[in-house]
């Protein structure tokens, strides 16, 4: 304990109380070495922002390289798909352990860093796959990887929480959102023209050429453990000056909450899954599709396939501003599945510029996380909060495990034009669900007035009874 106390001192300038010269004031800190000026929160920001964005990165990095993939390890696009597949089913189990390991048996900064370990070994072990050509190891390593992945974004928001309050908190989470976005857009550009810098400078293609480009992309996941262990060195010293509490994510986790689950808030989860699932496979598949059906060159390919997330980027926190403002939940995720289903029936059965349909589903997908999300909070009580997220993130996963490899199957078998029918099938289930959402609202509305008026009528009898109104989502 004295050994803190005096490296507390040191830090603010102080002398030991033994000391017989003459203490003056403690020097003040400067800007950037003061946990409680902005400047050194801004740093604090910045290695956020990076603690995830090798994980990012490397989590579409098939996506980017699909062709040489296929090509290199000689595998049809069902067992392509398992990469996408294993990384999702750790986080079927994960979404609900990984708050309660963060707060109950690492702590925010040993949390970070151990899942930050994970998602770099996954994705070493997934590049040395490559380099021995063997597919069961890069299926392994991405299971690793997912283990760290999802995780490690649960302890980036516990970092944000408790470094940033109030709305100073919505621009740091659109920030990391932002730069989550980047980071995706940077390996589906990036990626193919490394893989054929290396083919040149090794003389053929091949599985190593795969297995080295994708070692190269780890690196991006060791800089991010280095944002890791540097922000748990800061908040371990901020913690000191300022005797602030380490961050914990806040989530309860009650699984026999799901019981006592209400009928909207199933359909907000069906919801979830079935726009998802029409999305992230789709650009994990969307390279070779440019490609054998618009003509495009790789390099055009990539650039497409990367403009959901180009578009994610800056327009997340716009959106995320405008529903803020406007309210009406319902109406924005209606908007945004009505225009997701437009964008698929323009890329199915159309030549049109595909440039149109993919800057569209950017924005509706860019909308929808915006506007769905929030709308749990509106249908469950505050203590099912963590339950219902931590559910809702599950099933997600397990949604784009099972619907990645059935994408791979159905492309394998019948083509990309049936697998465009899937997707506009699962967009239009959706569309499906939300009507039922609203007139489930709209009913619930009816009865909600009437029972309000039976009220009056039964406190100018003079038998009053005090009406509770039912859990549903009033804001839209």
């Amino acid at each position: 304990m004295e050994e803190e106390d005096e490296e507390v001192r040191a830090l603010l300038g102080g002398r030991p109380e033994g000391d017989s010269a003459v203490r003056g004031a403690p020097r003040a800190l400067p800007a950037l070495c003061d946990p409680s000026h902005l400047a050194h929160r801004l740093v604090v920001l910045l290695l956020m922002c990076f603690l995830g964005f090798g994980s990012y990165f490397c989590y579409d990095s098939p996506a980017a390289l699909q062709t040489q993939v296929k090509r290199d390890m000689q595998v049809n696009t069902t067992k392509f798909m398992l990469l996408y597949a294993w990384y999702s089913w750790p986080n079927v189990v994960l979404c609900f352990l990984g708050g309660f390991l963060i707060d109950r048996i690492f702590g925010i900064r040993w949390g970070t860093v151990f899942f930050s370990c994970f998602v770099c070994i996954g994705q070493v072990i997934f590049a040395l796959g490559g380099i021995f050509n063997a597919f069961w190891l890069m299926e392994f390593g991405r299971f690793v990887f997912g283990i760290g992945g999802e995780s490690l974004a649960v302890a980036q928001n516990t970092y944000a929480v408790s470094w940033f309050k109030g709305k100073e908190l919505n621009l740091v989470f659109g920030l990391q959102l932002s730069m989550a976005r980047i980071g995706s857009t940077v390996t589906m550009n990036l990626m193919g023209w490394l893989y054929t810098k290396i083919e040149t400078s090794l003389g053929s293609a091949g599985h190593v050429t795969l297995g080295v480009t994708l070692m190269i992309g780890a690196v991006t996941c060791i800089l991010s453990l280095i944002c890791a262990l540097v922000l748990a060195y800061l908040d371990r010293r901020a913690e000191k000056i300022l005797h602030k509490e380490q961050g914990k994510t806040g989530e309860v986790i009650k699984l026999t909450d799901i019981k006592d689950f209400s009928l909207p808030l199933w359909l907000i989860f069906v919801i979830c899954v079935c726009y998802y699932v029409a999305v992230f496979p789709f650009i994990g598949l969307g390279k070779v599709f440019f490609i054998e059906k618009f003509r495009f060159s790789p390099q055009s390919a990539s650039a497409i396939n990367s403009v959901v997330y180009v578009i994610s980027a800056p327009m997340s926190p716009v959106f995320g501003l405008m529903v803020d403002k406007t309210g009406k939940n319902i109406i924005w995720v209606l908007c945004a599945v009505a225009t997701t289903l437009v964008s698929h029936m323009m890329l199915a059965f159309t030549f049109w510029n595909p440039w149109i349909a993919m800057c569209l589903l950017g924005l509706s997908y860019s909308l929808l996380a915006c506007a769905l999300w929030p709308m749990v909070a509106f249908v469950v009580p505050e203590h099912q909060l963590g339950t219902a997220y931590g559910f809702m993130q599950s099933i997600q996963n397990l949604g784009l495990a099972v619907i990645s490899i059935l994408a791979g199957m159905i492309l394998d078998t019948w083509g990309y034009l049936l697998l465009e029918v899937f997707f506009i099938a699962c967009v239009s289930c959706e569309c499906a669900m939300w009507q039922h959402l609203i007139s489930y609202r709209a009913l619930n509305s009816e009865v909600e007035e009437e029972k309000a008026l039976n009220s009056e009528v039964e406190e100018e009898k003079g038998v009053y009874k005090p009406y509770q109104s039912p859990d549903i989502e009033q804001t839209a």
